[in-house]
């Protein structure tokens, strides 16, 4: 009797001793996931993974609704100023690159300007959603909107990975899975073409690939911390934090983005 009395202390005991396993999102008893779905607009930003808390949200933010539009016809960067010292790290190749699209842009012409070709931005780029996006969610998948030129993506959820196919056939937008870490949405991106930039004109290879770590900061604060990784265009990651505000209802509807007004820069019919 003492023998199984024994025995039984010593299962319970090793029974303790058994290091428990976290629960998976989905299982019986699982916190779920955050619900991003929603249009946001730009509410502040840092570059360079600086995240500039204090920053002031635009008018249109602060209401909950989207900033201003700027005119079509409103300039475009070009370079003329030189580079920000928190743009993305250049490795000489692309930096001589980066200097045939200023003096490019600088001229008047539109050959690099993908906005004005009514191109997508591609990944990140198209994260700066500077005229709102619209999140929809389910349990397997996520769809980014940006009103810009009606870009979108997919981030897929299911476990799914990129095939052979996807690869060699690169795109603006790539190809995005990722999953859930708490309340905390983690993506990585790959398949990225190279006729995109990274922000503004910074061009970039086929080989960058882009991570992002996606989460409520506060209630209907969304935010998206993104670093770039690319070992042949850039000396170093390249980080950004992009934090949108959930827009209030009447101010959640994207408008149809018609690139231009059908115009051709170049002047060709």
């Amino acid at each position: 009797m003492k023998n199984i009395e024994l025995l039984g202390v010593v299962v319970v005991a090793g029974l303790l001793l058994v290091p428990s396993r976290p629960v998976a999102q989905g299982a019986a008893g699982a916190v779920p996931p955050p619900d991003f779905s929603g249009v946001y607009y730009p509410a502040q930003e840092g570059r360079g993974g600086g995240g500039r808390r204090g920053a002031t949200p635009p008018a249109g933010a602060q209401r909950g609704g989207p900033p201003p539009r700027p005119t079509q016809s409103a300039p475009l960067s070009d370079g003329s100023q030189g580079r920000s010292p928190t743009a993305p790290s250049l490795t000489p190749a692309y930096m001589a690159k980066w200097e045939v699209m200023r003096k490019s842009r600088i001229a008047g012409s539109y050959e690099y300007d993908n906005s004005a070709k009514c191109l997508p931005p591609g990944m990140p780029a198209m994260m700066n959603m500077a005229y709102g996006m619209e999140v929809m969610q389910t349990k397997d998948k996520i769809t980014f909107f940006s009103e810009l030129n009606d870009a979108l993506r997919r981030v897929y959820l299911d476990g799914r990975k990129p095939t052979q196919k996807v690869l060699d056939d690169p795109t603006y937008a790539g190809y995005s899975t990722g999953y859930w870490e708490g309340d905390t949405l983690v993506v990585d991106t790959v398949a990225l073409n190279d006729l995109s930039f990274i922000e503004g004109f910074t061009p970039h290879s086929d080989a960058m690939t882009v991570h992002e770590r996606i989460r409520f900061t506060a209630p209907g604060m969304l935010e998206d911390h993104i670093v770039v990784t690319d070992p042949i265009a850039l000396t170093k990651p390249w980080e950004v934090t992009h934090t949108y505000r959930k827009a209030s209802a009447g101010n959640d509807q994207l408008r149809e983005f018609a690139c231009p007004e059908g115009l051709d820069p170049f002047g060709k019919k």
